[in-house]
């Protein structure tokens, strides 16, 4: 019996790449679009109690999918801001509006998977340090900012 190439699995230890905290959020990168050759990306995140997350905004070049690990996480989707409990999962097509938060006095950690798996990280990554130190950029950088990494904001 011939097997393939073991060097064809991947495997990336939490103690590798643990969860980086961004005041009352935390992620962590779990497969980056680096690390599965840009087929998707795969974020793991938890937002503390009564917590904004993301505004209502969309993507023209990738899908964002949310799967809730336990809490409760506020989604906005068709338009308004519904409730999804562990075991739900959305799935916001390329321009489909999105958004999500923590209403609930519980912390909340849910996985984001993004197709195909652009360069996201590094989105997050600047988001956690903008939040880490504070720093609040003018509305033009932000728009600046939202632009490179293809988010567009909208209106509720």
């Amino acid at each position: 019996m011939s097997h393939p190439d073991p060097g064809l699995v991947d495997v990336r230890p939490l103690a590798d790449h643990p969860l980086t905290e961004a005041g009352s959020a935390a992620l962590r990168m779990v497969a980056p679009g680096a690390a599965t050759a840009g087929r998707f990306g795969l974020v793991e995140y938890r937002l503390g109690p009564r917590s904004p997350g993301a505004a209502p905004h969309y993507h023209q070049t990738f899908s964002e999918s949310f799967y809730v690990l336990s809490g409760e996480l506020t989604l906005y989707a068709g338009g308004r801001w519904q409730p999804c409990r562990p075991g739900d999962f959305a799935l916001a097509h390329e321009r489909g509006v999105h958004g999500f938060r923590n209403d609930s006095d519980e912390p909340a950690s849910f996985l984001i998977l993004f197709t195909p798996g652009i360069a996201r990280e590094s989105f997050f990554a600047e988001m956690a340090e903008m939040r880490r130190t504070g720093l609040r950029p003018s509305p033009e950088e932000m728009t600046a900012f939202y632009a490179r990494h293809d988010q567009v904001m909208v209106e509720e």
